[in-house]
């Protein structure tokens, strides 16, 4: 299936898209594209927009992303209304599987409560990292006071 899709150019902080038709599986970095039929620059608003052949890929059957769809619409290459777009915020993300998880834990912890009253409770939990607890110990084996040896004296 084909789609026509921005494809990133310009340096770091001064994008500029070239409009083409690629394949869908196809990396929109990978610079592998059927052809480009325009170009948007968002920092000056220039748009170049091939009309004779962006109809051809539509009626091909090449289907435009939202962002295209909505650019085609606006300079009257396409008529129909334009795609509202919603970005998804990260609290919405956080906030469904956060909902979903206490029901998950709620029916499973009221049982497990009364056969934890029930059964007898496992001894408490053995470290696995013994060394810091020995390290202060040796520490305070040295004796206080050190005093250094002298040199036998020979006469």
């Amino acid at each position: 299936m084909l789609v026509i899709r921005f494809l990133r150019t310009g340096k770091k902080n001064q994008p500029s898209f070239k409009i083409v038709v690629v394949e869908k599986t196809r990396s929109s970095t990978s610079g592998q594209f059927v052809e480009e039929v325009g170009f948007y620059n968002p920092l000056t608003k220039e748009k170049v927009l091939k009309q004779e052949r962006i109809k051809y890929w539509l009626s091909v059957g090449a289907q435009p992303l939202e962002t295209v769809h909505n650019m085609l619409v606006q300079e009257k290459i396409i008529e129909g209304k334009k795609i509202k777009i919603y970005r998804k915020l990260k609290k919405d993300k956080e906030a469904v599987p956060a909902e979903a998880a206490p029901e998950a834990e709620v029916a499973p912890v009221a049982p497990a409560a009364a056969s934890v009253e029930a059964a007898p409770q496992p001894a408490a939990p053995v470290e696995t990292n013994p060394q810091p607890a020995e390290q202060p110990a040796v520490k305070e084996e040295k004796p206080a006071e050190e005093t250094p040896k002298e040199p036998p004296k020979t006469e």
